[in-house]
């Protein structure tokens, strides 16, 4: 089984003006579109298309929280959701224009119970299962919150794969996650310097000291130029992203890392599971929304 958490899952409302937006005024809308979302959410509903079993794990709250689970639920996503007892969960304003812009809604308080009650949810997870964690850690967390959940599995033969901001994810890579997923802006966090995304001697040096520091597997997105993988079996995988119109570029890196773990487990090979990573980010970033699966094994199809 797949498990993957979003501390803070969100209901996105995209809004499409038909022109700029002016402050003050009134501005009409064209088109509008709901998705459910977070970083782990995201990667939920990909696996789903993939075929991949998973169950999404989480904190929720109010009505807001109750649509996100019922949704997902809806759209055939197990969920094991933590229900908070105060506040709601965040929806998201994606403004859409020649430009997007995004007002971010702050996440809901989560108490020492509810922690708790996520422990024992994650304690549950065996040696055999995938535990994805993707997104930031809300302020209102402990700062070591990655470290704390990777403690409170049973097994440390449980495959880790994280997709979250540099701060937290130095802190867990001695704990050796199976998969890391920074982009190349992350990458340059991390080691304090900028990296182009054509950068490739530099990207792959940064990315083998991140396996020298625990990482078993080190993925780094590179947006329109593709994706880098520096493997566990000692191999340097480096393919372009396909051409095509990008029309939403959210999701993409989410959808990559789905990708990368769906095929995985359909072949154990890395470097297959790399390209079906790059389709599905791809695949995404060429639709509104998630792509779907066969939208993913279409590209697959075509650039393996």
């Amino acid at each position: 089984m797949i498990y993957t958490l979003t501390f803070s899952p969100s209901i996105d409302y995209l809004v499409y003006l038909r022109n700029e937006f002016e402050a003050g005024r009134i501005n009409k809308m064209v088109k509008d579109a709901i998705y459910y979302g977070g970083k782990g959410v995201n990667v939920s509903q990909v696996l789903l298309g993939l075929s991949a079993d998973n169950t999404a794990l989480g904190f929720v709250a109010g009505f807001t929280g109750r649509e996100i689970e019922e949704g997902l639920k809806r759209m055939g996503c197990k969920t094991d959701f933590v229900h908070l007892k105060n506040g709601h969960s965040r929806i998201n304003i994606k403004l859409k224009t020649n430009v997007e812009s995004e007002i971010n809604a702050s996440s809901p308080f989560v108490d020492s119970d509810a922690l708790e009650e996520l422990y024992k949810k994650i304690e549950k997870v065996g040696e055999e299962d995938i535990l994805v964690i993707a997104g930031n850690v809300p302020d209102n967390l402990p700062k070591k919150m990655l470290a704390f959940i990777i403690e409170h599995l049973r097994s440390d033969k449980t495959k880790v794969v994280i997709d979250t901001s540099s701060d937290s994810l130095l802190e867990i890579l001695p704990y050796h996650p199976f998969l890391i997923k920074p982009n190349h802006i992350e990458l340059s966090e991390l080691f304090n310097e900028t990296f182009n995304p054509s950068d490739t001697k530099g990207i792959v040096s940064a990315a083998r000291q991140l396996q020298e520091k625990g990482a078993r597997n080190v993925l780094i997105s590179l947006g329109a130029e593709g994706a880098i993988l520096y493997a566990e079996n000692g191999n340097v995988y480096s393919r372009q992203a396909p051409r095509g119109s990008v029309v939403n570029s959210v999701g993409s890196g989410d959808s990559m890392v789905a990708g990368f773990i769906a095929g995985y487990l359909e072949k154990g090979d890395l470097e297959d599971a790399f390209v079906m990573g790059i389709a599905a980010g791809s695949a995404s970033a060429f639709v509104e929304g998630l792509a779907t699966g066969d939208e993913i094994r279409q590209l697959y199809r075509l650039i393996r």
